[in-house]
């Protein structure tokens, strides 16, 4: 241990905010440079590793407005710590890509189910993620206890760290219960450690999940909030993160099959049929120096180390859609272990692209389901039109049933959200795991990860 922190402590000038955390937790709001996501790491196994040099949680007793504001930008920050893990992780068994890796085999093995290989709740492909996760759950709930303890800010400011921390608690609890599904997650708010205690089960997490968010929406109103990053642009102030909290709410009716209150909450989020498809709150990533960079970008055409599309991405894709841009053709196909690729994942084509928490385009397709569902199906075929028309496609000519039109709308929104761990999601509410490929004989299709 003594080792990383003395790397930490001759960090150079340029790291002097990261420096400064460790030293101190009375931060000025200047803007500083980022963390790196290695950085970060380290930070958090600081935070673990001593725990008889500094309190379990830094914001005990009467946290200043500058310490609040800190933690909601490690919150932040740690929103993007292993998220390449998670969109490999559900991109692998929804069927969405592959990942070759020398160093990894568990990709193209446990992930797929080759032969009688399971899925290993130590794993980094779900033990990264899943710990992640968690440490933010753990951030945040300091924040709201220490906001609610803190005399030094005021009761507007109060309110606005609280919708901020219950908001991003529901995020990443989704996050992990969407892996682990019926087997439950961890909600254990009341502790230093939030994933301990007794098992929560499906149904009743999303119902704590969707507590969490009104809990938020009912805070936010008239609130203060702690500046954000750049990534939540339109949504700093109360108004547009209560907006965000809608669109989160919005999902979780979804997939509790409240078809009426996903409605209400797309009506109270920033859901716009006729606007831009891309708008909503993002993580942002930074190329200069050593800031944080986007994990998921692989350059083009590497022979190794690669994330590549499943095959059947590109077969499936109706003519003409531009939405095959996601997906682009390399020089050479790629093979590991009896499968094969001939195209790179290429939805974040930079190192500084943003990775979507949630936009517009996902919440047209929440708009269009629950209309189907609740068989009003010329308003669903008005926004499956709206993402056909967008993406270069001609209007809906299917079959006017609810069947055929649920169809229609899982193949949107495989193609509209690919990459970004939806798929492999919506076939499983819709029970339909069974119709997604296996390349190889013995291959598996897992419902849920196992809980740890």
């Amino acid at each position: 241990m003594l080792h990383m922190i003395l790397a930490i402590l001759m960090l150079p000038n340029g790291y002097r905010p990261f420096r400064h955390i460790i030293l101190t937790q009375n931060l000025n709001m200047k803007p500083a440079p980022f963390l790196t996501l290695a950085g970060l790491a380290i930070l958090l196994l600081f935070g673990a590793c001593s725990k008889d040099k500094q309190p379990s949680d830094p914001l005990a007793g009467n946290p200043t407005r500058d310490m609040l504001n800190n933690a909601v930008r490690e919150t932040d920050l740690g929103m993007r710590v292993a998220i390449d893990r998670y969109l490999d992780a559900t991109g692998i068994i929804g069927r969405e890509l592959y990942r070759f890796s020398p160093n990894q085999q568990s990709y193209t093995t446990e992930l797929l189910g080759s032969g009688n290989l399971t899925l290993n709740a130590n794993s980094f492909y779900f033990k990264e993620p899943w710990n992640a996760r968690y440490e933010v759950v753990k951030k945040a709930v300091q924040i709201v206890n220490g906001a609610a303890r803190s005399t030094q800010i005021t009761d507007a400011e109060l309110r606005g760290f609280t919708g901020y921390a219950k908001t991003i608690i529901a995020y990443q609890l989704l996050m992990n219960l969407s892996m682990t599904y019926t087997n439950g997650i961890y909600i254990n708010l009341g502790s230093n450690n939030p994933a301990s205690g007794p098992v929560v089960l499906y149904p009743a997490a999303l119902d704590s999940i969707a507590r969490f968010l009104n809990e938020a929406k009912a805070a936010l109103p008239g609130s203060a909030m702690p500046p954000l990053t750049i990534g939540f642009t339109d949504f700093t102030d109360a108004a547009g993160f209560l907006k965000f909290n809608r669109a989160l709410a919005a999902r979780v009716a979804l997939y509790r099959q409240r078809w009426a209150e996903s409605l209400t909450a797309l009506n109270e989020s920033f859901f716009d049929l006729n606007g831009s498809i891309a708008k909503g709150p993002q993580m942002a990533f930074y190329t200069s120096g050593d800031n944080v960079k986007n994990p998921c970008f692989i350059p083009q055409n590497q022979t190794s180390d690669v994330r590549v599309t499943h095959p059947s991405m590109a077969s499936n894709i109706t003519a003409g859609d531009d939405r095959i841009q996601k997906s682009s053709l390399r020089t050479a196909v790629v093979s590991q272990d009896g499968l094969n690729s001939n195209r790179d994942v290429w939805v974040f084509a930079t190192e500084a692209a943003k990775i979507p928490i949630i936009n517009n385009e996902e919440l047209t397709l929440i708009y269009a389901e629950a209309k189907l569902q609740l068989n009003q199906l010329p308003d669903g075929i008005v926004a499956i039109n709206r993402i056909r028309t967008v993406h270069n496609l001609s209007p809906y000519a299917g079959a006017i049933t609810q069947a055929a039109l649920v169809n229609e709308l899982l193949h949107q929104r495989r193609y509209s959200l690919y990459g970004l761990g939806h798929r492999w999601i919506d076939m499983r509410r819709y029970d339909k795991l069974a119709s997604l490929p296996t390349d190889r004989p013995g291959d598996d299709v897992w419902d849920k990860f196992p809980l740890p």
